[in-house]
């Protein structure tokens, strides 16, 4: 069933909606479990990738933040970081449940070389009472794009848009898509309006898209007032302020000459802000969060298509446009870098901009699904090998990277007449595959590629 927009576009922290967003989703799932229950003490393992990278995603305080309440979608990262410093200082972790433990980040267990069979990113959880008894145990895997899935039960946090039955235009693939588009005459936006209309009146979903629009920006305007270099110890400076001061002297009035540099700065601005921490949306992930608000940038601004006056219906047609296209590569295959490379988190972001612009620029359903293919098609085999398991190199420069291929890959796609050799369904496959076929290493372990041949000093 098509997964909602709202899922794949969800407010949340830096640096990682797998490693950050999906882990404190766990803790705070496992913490409200335990209510009534004599907890005495807890065990939190993490395994494979969420072990490996883990320190530099932020993970092991996603965890305890969330076992003490923390909503990604809410949580003060400020406050978030002060409470886990007093959780340092005085040891006892005060769960969300109200049952106090002795705890410190030093005391999770990590197992970088362990996989679990379900997926690279996993995490057990145990409750014990005073004599050492297990009260509740419970395996989580965070799967891409702040989604969390359990050995017990579903997917968690994918329920927006209900079963099939209940939809109006059910699809999971992009023949699918093409083919109720046919039978309606609908454009790819108002197949995705429609479904999503089933939970939520259409003015709801407008307002929803365009208050996750409101927070792009706001990560934009954050980042663009940061200087000095970002946290982790590469100490990467930080370039989203003074390219900005550049641009504003050099091009005041946005000459369309500029623009290329206009969204390499959107892109970079957000992906410093999540590097930081900071609130930034999934779009479909943290690691690729730069690109669709830079290419929404660049609609909103050198499109001659969009009025000023029709502005806020442009939004929300591309972001329904890109979701639609984000849930089959949801769906089919997967966004998550720890199951298959940066091609499931840049490669899938990077689709769902250029479809969502193809759209916008008045694409057919098959111009806009041929953007979609296109900007997939030339990120295949892409790796993810953060230098010291951290999100911003060469994740940052990426997102800018790929945003002016996803802007590239619609003008194309529009040129043409939508017919294409290589269909979307053809190129999710193939990714699919291409991940499963991928080295370990090159998958979000922070062991090979860029990050062992870099020296981090």
């Amino acid at each position: 069933m098509p997964v909602s927009v709202f899922d794949l576009f969800s407010v949340g922290i830096g640096p990682s909606s797998s490693h950050t967003v999906g882990p404190m989703r766990a803790g705070a799932a496992f913490a409200a479990g335990l209510v009534d229950l004599p907890v005495a003490g807890l065990d939190v393992h993490l395994y494979g990738s969420l072990a490996s990278t883990g320190q530099g995603h932020g993970t092991l305080g996603a965890v305890l933040a969330g076992l003490m309440g923390s909503d990604p979608e809410t949580v003060d990262p400020d406050a978030m970081a002060a409470s886990l410093d007093e959780l340092e200082h005085s040891g006892v972790l005060r769960l969300a449940s109200g049952a106090t433990v002795p705890y410190r980040q030093a005391d999770i267990v990590l197992h970088p070389l362990t996989m679990l069979p379900r997926h690279p990113n996993a995490m057990r959880l145990t409750a014990t009472a005073a004599d050492g008894a297990v009260l509740v145990e419970e395996t989580y895997y965070s799967i891409g794009g702040g989604f969390i899935t359990t050995d017990s039960e579903g997917t968690v946090a994918e329920a927006a848009i209900p079963v099939d039955d209940a939809v109006p235009h059910p699809f999971s693939s992009g023949a699918e898509l093409l083919a109720a588009c046919a039978a309606t005459g609908l454009p790819v936006s108002g197949i995705a309006m429609a479904n999503e209309t089933v939970t939520r009146s259409e003015a709801e979903v407008r307002a929803g898209l365009l208050h996750v629009h409101g927070v792009m920006r706001e990560s934009v305007d954050r980042s663009i007032r940061r200087t000095g270099t970002l946290p982790g110890g590469l100490t990467v400076r930080r370039r989203a302020a003074n390219w900005h001061e550049q641009l504003t002297r050099d091009d005041p009035h946005h000459d369309p000459l500029f623009a290329m540099e206009w969204v390499n700065l959107t892109a970079m601005a957000v992906n410093e802000e999540n590097a930081t921490g900071g609130r930034v949306v999934t779009a479909p992930t943290n690691g690729a969060a730069g690109i669709i608000p830079a290419v929404l940038y660049y609609a909103m601004t050198y499109v001659s298509e969009v009025a000023p006056e029709d502005r806020d219906d442009a939004v929300v047609r591309f972001l329904l446009t890109a979701g639609a296209i984000g849930s089959i590569y949801k769906e089919r295959a997967s966004i998550s870098g720890a199951e298959v490379g940066c091609q499931g988190e840049v490669g899938s972001a990077a689709s769902m901009a250029a479809a969502g612009l193809a759209e916008v620029l008045g694409g057919t359903p098959e111009q806009v699904e041929n953007a979609a293919e296109i900007a997939m098609e030339h990120n295949l085999g892409l790796t993810c090998d953060p230098i010291g398991g951290l999100v911003q190199i060469p994740c940052i420069e990426r997102n800018a990277i790929a945003a002016n291929k996803a802007i590239n890959a619609a003008r194309m796609a529009l040129r043409g007449d939508g017919v294409h050799h290589v269909s979307l369904d053809q190129v999710v496959e193939t990714m699919r595959q291409t991940g499963a076929d991928m080295s370990t290493k090159y998958k979000e372990t922070a062991m090979g590629g860029l990050a062992v041949n870099v020296p981090l000093c």
